[in-house]
């Protein structure tokens, strides 16, 4: 963490410097903003906190509830979503309170005797290496309470605006106004129930659930079928004799259906997924007028021969199995792409829905928001033009139906009982971690010249550094302090792109060397990024941050001799920033250079973007390529 950049400072260093641009919950809410996020589950709230971190971008969030949610329905915090929390700052927290799922177990039907259980098989969890970061569960209010903290200590100081329904979206031809796009709510809360209220914005995102109002307005619809298999979850306090009640644990009966038990934080708490029975064609669950009763003595035949005596439901609900996508996430029609800009998106259960068994729901969610954040700030700060915006659409609508394909083959045999091989349950779990731990997504090149990402033309130089996959980090050794930290720690949500210049076996950045011709080229060239992108009077990092790792031990190298990109001045003071520079670590399975392919003899160039996805992978010394991949989609300051 840093701070002090511009002047000492004493109190809490998490509040941001600078003054505050408090927007308190007024009255009414103020007639325009730049962003206008409808909903305040986990999509709107990682947008919310995400844009919080621009002072001049004013952003306003709205939500039906009467205020923040207290008993969340999500409690999977995948991996790659824990890796996302730590570029928000608060993974450590959350590591702090959730369970960890170390193991998952499975039971199957006694050979001794078919109506009693018996484990059949115990794996680890995630596999080794696929994430510095744990799978964890957590109550998903307690998420959104981390994010309301960060909203809260921006410099905008952004909070919600609660009970209000949406009840009107209109936009109008962008000729018309900067800000387009009308939308009216009712109040709810006391003394204002019925009101009106009216906000103009430049852009709206729908982050308002499966029922999404923001999804109806603009006519697109939720499409895909019921699996017609009706399942009870509970979070319960219960005694039990089984003994794998504190792990994650898959039991299948011979006749009764599946549990699947997901502890939960605190050390007590248990989630049970009891399967129940198949409905009929177009029936809905709530039809079958289900009780708290009927779904325990379901899970107890199921336990047979342990015992699962409940002392207190936390929460209990019944649903039907459905998986369902949007064929767009955003405003436009497929013929309308080429001629038209997109204003309104939609993000998480607006534009698809999962089983909540894979653990998909508000983790994809989330990474939705990541991933329309980042550019809307930079569209909104005229870094990037507009046509930006198309690819978020393009990008996440692939990634849901991937992962949705994914759901439907995991629920689906989940809900065949007995009647799918244990074995081969355990088997499909196993392959597909990646998917269950949220590391499996890439981004593929578009054809358009507004593609994010590159070809891998020069993916033999880090190969184990996929382009179009999130930057799967790795630990190294700080050079100014000796600290030994995971350089995914440095991909921070802040809007800014990051070039990591891996050296090759002989470069210590003397004069000369690939890596010191790369940094004159990043802070002399008229053609470089930092050069054509940063505006003036910026730090020289606060558009493209550059970070450079070398494979001699951290003890051998001096910073200060070093090309000054690596040690900038920054601030109103020109304080040097020494956390530019690191070195990768001796032991084989702790090295950098080993453990992700990346070439020893001739090192590479890492371009990350800053939801941190990896947008190419390009030689030291290419330095046409990239001035070529930044022109793409950035403006001149």
């Amino acid at each position: 963490m840093q701070f002090h950049l511009n002047g000492f400072r004493t109190g809490d260093p998490s509040l941001l410097g600078g003054p505050f641009l408090a927007q308190e919950q007024a009255a009414r809410l103020p007639a325009e903003a730049d962003v206008l996020i409808v909903g305040c589950g986990p999509a709107g709230l990682t947008l919310a906190a995400q844009l919080a971190a621009f002072a001049d971008i004013h952003t306003v969030i709205v939500d039906q509830k009467p205020g923040p949610l207290q008993l969340g329905q999500a409690d999977g915090v995948a991996c790659r979503t824990m890796e996302m929390f730590e570029a928000f700052g608060f993974a450590h927290k959350v590591m702090e309170e959730a369970y960890w799922v170390n193991e998952t177990t499975f039971w199957k039907p006694s050979s001794a005797n078919r109506n009693h259980i018996a484990r059949s098989g115990r794996v680890q969890d995630v596999e080794d290496g696929l994430s510095h970061m744990p799978h964890v569960i957590l109550n998903q209010a307690r998420v959104h309470d981390f994010y309301l903290e960060i909203m809260a200590r921006s410099r905008r100081r952004l909070v919600p605006h609660y009970s209000r329904r949406l009840t009107e979206l209109e936009r109008a031809p962008d000729s018309v106004s900067d800000f387009p796009i009308a939308v009216s709510f009712e109040r709810q809360d006391a003394g204002y129930t019925g009101e009106i209220e009216t906000i103009r914005a430049r852009y709206v995102v729908g982050c308002d659930g499966a029922r999404s109002a923001v999804r109806q307005a603009i006519g697109l619809v939720l499409k895909g079928d019921s699996a017609n298999h009706a399942w009870g979850v509970m979070d319960v306090l219960v005694v039990t004799d089984f003994p794998d009640i504190r792990f994650k644990a898959l039991i299948q009966s011979a006749d009764e259906g599946t549990v699947l038990i997901i502890p939960r934080e605190g050390g007590y708490l248990v989630r049970l997924y009891v399967e129940l029975d198949k409905l009929n064609p177009n029936e809905r669950i709530s039809s079958r007028n289900i009780t708290i009763e009927q779904l325990i003595a379901a899970a107890q035949r199921i336990f047979r021969p342990y015992t699962l005596d409940v002392k207190e439901v936390a929460w209990w609900s019944v649903y039907d199995i459905g998986q369902r996508l949007t064929d767009r996430f955003d405003d436009l029609q497929p013929e309308e792409v080429a001629t038209r800009l997109p204003r309104i998106f939609i993000a998480g259960d607006a534009c698809h829905t999962h089983s909540p068994k894979a653990g998909q729901g508000m983790n994809v969610s989330m990474q939705d928001a990541f991933n329309i954040g980042w550019k809307l700030a930079a569209v909104l700060q005229g870094r990037s033009p507009a046509n930006m915006l198309h690819t978020y659409s393009a990008e996440r609508q692939a990634v849901a139906k991937e992962l949705i394909n994914f759901d439907r083959e995991w629920a689906a045999m989940l809900s065949s009982g007995a009647s799918n091989d244990p074995a081969a349950v355990q088997k499909y779990f196993v392959q597909h971690g990646r998917y269950t731990a949220g590391t499996a997504t890439q981004y593929k090149p578009a054809p358009d010249k507004w593609s994010l990402t590159g070809e891998a033309t020069h993916q033999s130089l880090a190969t184990g550094l996929q382009i179009g996959m999130r930057f799967h980090s790795s630990p190294v050794v700080r050079i100014s302090d000796g600290r030994h930290l995971q350089l995914g720690e440095t991909l921070l949500a802040d809007g800014r792109w990051r070039l990591l210049a891996f050296a090759g076996v002989d470069d210590t950045a003397q004069p000369g060397s690939p890596i010191a011709k790369l940094c004159q080229f990043l802070s002399d060239s008229p053609e470089s990024p930092i050069k054509r992108f940063t505006p003036a009077g910026a730090d020289v990092d606060s558009v493209v941050d550059v970070r450079a790792v070398f494979q001699q031990s951290h003890q051998l190298l001096d910073l200060t001799a070093m090309p000054g990109l690596l040690f900038p001045p920054k601030g109103c003071l020109g304080l040097r920033d020494y956390e530019k520079a690191f070195c990768a670590l001796d032991a084989e399975n702790q090295n950098i250079y080993a453990q992700r392919g990346i070439s020893r003899a001739e090192g590479c160039l890492v371009v990350v973007r800053p939801d941190q996805y990896i947008a190419h992978v390009l030689p030291l010394n290419d330095t046409t390529a990239v001035a070529a991949f930044f022109d793409r989609f950035m403006l001149d300051a």
